[in-house]
Order: structure tokens, then C-alpha cells, then sequence
């Protein structure tokens, strides 16, 4: 076992602080990776404070881990010491049903094993990215292509796939026209990665405060959901909306705007449950659809992508002594885009 500093939060809503963790040795598929960078994500704070339901403390945070490899098992191939490397929101799964075996490990019906906040196959708890280092199965670590600086690739771990995902899935492309709902962590990467398949993007935003940068980011159009105007000038104009907003969102209004057969997406997850009239979805032959992450193929898939059209995220380097306050203006919408933890100062 290897002790290391870590942040975590003791119990729910309990603001976090440094500890140390024990990491497992390096088994014979493992790789220990040292970590430079870690995102914050919103979905760290809902399970920080049981936002989720019922979580494990203590909790070390952080699904979106940037760093290099410093030891690999006897049987690792796809790695090697010194790669650049990233863990996203998945650190293992049963590998065996069909999901595993397509590469959709993200829907594993034996239960995938998150990052942080639940129970490995060894029984013990797993701890996430506020750490130094930590010990990840060699199938379950993406490759950081060199083009990606690591504090830019960090949030691409779970703020990127996220959007990539259901982008590449419902086939955002040139002649798609394609809205993102919110320009926060996850819809700035939403903007930048459909902009980048080629489709026409329009952002929807409470207002035009940040229209300047949805435009920047590679927005065509910006508009301010709300302006009743907006709903009107817009009725039945989108192939896909993609939803990035963890708030209750009035979901008949957002479907008016979807075209015959298009789909409204949901990535962001609210706490509460929603209503919905029917005649919504049933009026345009309309979808209204949820997308996780992707599988760890989609990942690298991603990752390489982003490479390729020199996509990282938008980020906010904090120290990790400033991670509670990080927490608040998170909730209050006040980082443009991503904090990003500097693991140094663990």
C-alpha cells in the first residue's frame, strides 16, 4: 500500500480538507499514475453533498485526472513509465456482459466501478483525483495525445466525453443544426466539439451575458432563453438540443424548439424530478433522450479529437487549498469554464 495526501470531504456537505489515503500496490494489470492535474466537476459537489443520495465518506473527489505514468504491473501493455495519461469518471467494470464487450463499459450491467464513491472489486472504497497518485487498471487509462497540454485535458475526462458523446451518437455533423442549453463546464466543451464536427451551433442561455464568449468558442448563434421571442423565433429548428444545465428546465418549452424527429438530450443532472406533458414528444415524433459519459474507447476517441482540432478546455487554476471556495462559486455559476486543481499543492 502506498499512503498519499489527498483532499476529501469527511461527510455530506462537510467542507473538504487534506488527509491522507492508502493506495492498493501496483497488481499486475495496474498502473500507478502520478497526478498533475484533477477538473472539478458539478457532479463532485452533488455527491460531495448526497445530492445523488446516499454516498461514502470520507470522499476524495475528482473524476476528470490528467498526469504521467511512474510504474506499471508486470503485465501492463498499453502503457509505459512516463506516458502522459488520463482516468475518467469509470475505474473498472465486469467486462463480460454486452455492454463491456461493445465498448459501452459506461452502461456495464454489472455495475461499472466509479472513479470515487463506490466500492471497488476488492471491497474497498474508491478514492478520485484530489490525491497525488492513484492505481488504475491499464484497460481503464486513456492515452493523452501529445498535442493536449495536461491542465486543458484534465476536464476533457468527463466534461468532454460527456458532450462528445451524445454529439457523435445522435450525429452532430455539417448540414446539423445542434443548440446547446448552458455555457458552463460542460456547454463550453458542447460549443467547442460541435462546432468542430461542423454543425451549426446555436447556445441557449438564461441571458446574453456571455455571448461574447459562446461566439469566441465557436458559437454561430446565441440567445437568451429568457425572451418569450426567443421560443418563438426558433419553434422547431433543431436536429438535436443538448441540455448541459443540472437545474429544472421547463422541458415542453425546449422540445417546441426541436425539429420533426430531432432529439432533446440531456447530459446535465438535476437533483429533482421533472414534469412533462407528453403531447410534447409525441407532436414532432421528438426524443427526449439522457447520455452518460461514453465507453473507454469513445474516451480515446474523443481525447484524439480534440488533439487533432486543438480543443482543451476553457480552465481556472486553483490550488487545492482553494477547493471549498472553488465549490461555491461553482454553485454559483462564477468559473469560466472549468476549475482545474494543481496537484502540486496537495
Amino acid at each position: 500500500m502506498t499512503t498519499v495526501a489527498a483532499y476529501a470531504a469527511p461527510a455530506a456537505k462537510a467542507p473538504l480538507e487534506r488527509t491522507t489515503i492508502e493506495r492498493r500496490p501496483v497488481g499486475e494489470f495496474d498502473v500507478l499514475i502520478d497526478i498533475k492535474f484533477a477538473g472539478i466537476c458539478h457532479s463532485d459537489i452533488h455527491q460531495a453533498r448526497e445530492g445523488w443520495g446516499e454516498a461514502i465518506f470520507p470522499m476524495v473527489p475528482g473524476h476528470e485526472i490528467a498526469g504521467v505514468v511512474s510504474e506499471v504491473g508486470p503485465g501492463v501493455t498499453k502503457h509505459a513509465v512516463g506516458d502522459r495519461v488520463g482516468v475518467g469518471c469509470l475505474v473498472d467494470s465486469c467486462r463480460e456482459c454486452e455492454h463491456c464487450k461493445a465498448g459501452l463499459e459506461q452502461f456495464c450491467s454489472g455495475g461499472a466501478v466509479g472513479t470515487y464513491n463506490a466500492v471497488g472489486k476488492d471491497g474497498q472504497p474508491t478514492y478520485g483525483g484530489y490525491s497525488e497518485k492513484i492505481v488504475v487498471d491499464e484497460n481503464f487509462v486513456v492515452r493523452i495525445p501529445d498535442g493536449l497540454s495536461l491542465d486543458v485535458a484534465a476536464p476533457l475526462l468527463c466534461a468532454g466525453i460527456t458532450t462528445y458523446s451524445p454529439l457523435n451518437h445522435w450525429n452532430a455533423g455539417p448540414g446539423k443544426k445542434v443548440a446547446v442549453v448552458g455555457l458552463g463546464g460542460l456547454g463550453h466543451m458542447a460549443v467547442k466539439i460541435a462546432h468542430a464536427m461542423g454543425a451549426e451551433v446555436t447556445v441557449l442561455s438564461q441571458s446574453l451575458r456571455k455571448k461574447e464568449d459562446g461566439l469566441k468558442l465557436g458559437a454561430d448563434h446565441y440567445h437568451a432563453t429568457s425572451d418569450p421571442n426567443t421560443f418563438k423565433e426558433l419553434a422547431g429548428t433543431f436536429d438535436l438540443i443538448v441540455s448541459t444545465v443540472s437545474a429544472p428546465m421547463d422541458f415542453g418549452a425546449l422540445l417546441s424548439l426541436v425539429k420533426v424527429d430531432g432529439a432533446l438530450v440531456n447530459v446535465g443532472a438535476p437533483e429533482e424530478p421533472i414534469s412533462l406533458n407528453l403531447f410534447s414528444v409525441i407532436g414532432g415524433r421528438k426524443t427526449l433522450a439522457g447520455s452518460p459519459i461514453g465507453g473507454i474507447a469513445e474516451t480515446q476517441e474523443m481525447l484524439d479529437f480534440c488533439a487533432e482540432h486543438g480543443i482543451g478546455a476553457e480552465i481556472e487554476l486553483i490550488r487545492a487549498d482553494e477547493v471549498n471556495e472553488a465549490y461555491e462559486r461553482v454553485v454559483a455559476s462564477d468559473v469560466r469554464y472549468r476549475f482545474v486543481i494543481d496537484n502540486a499543492t496537495i
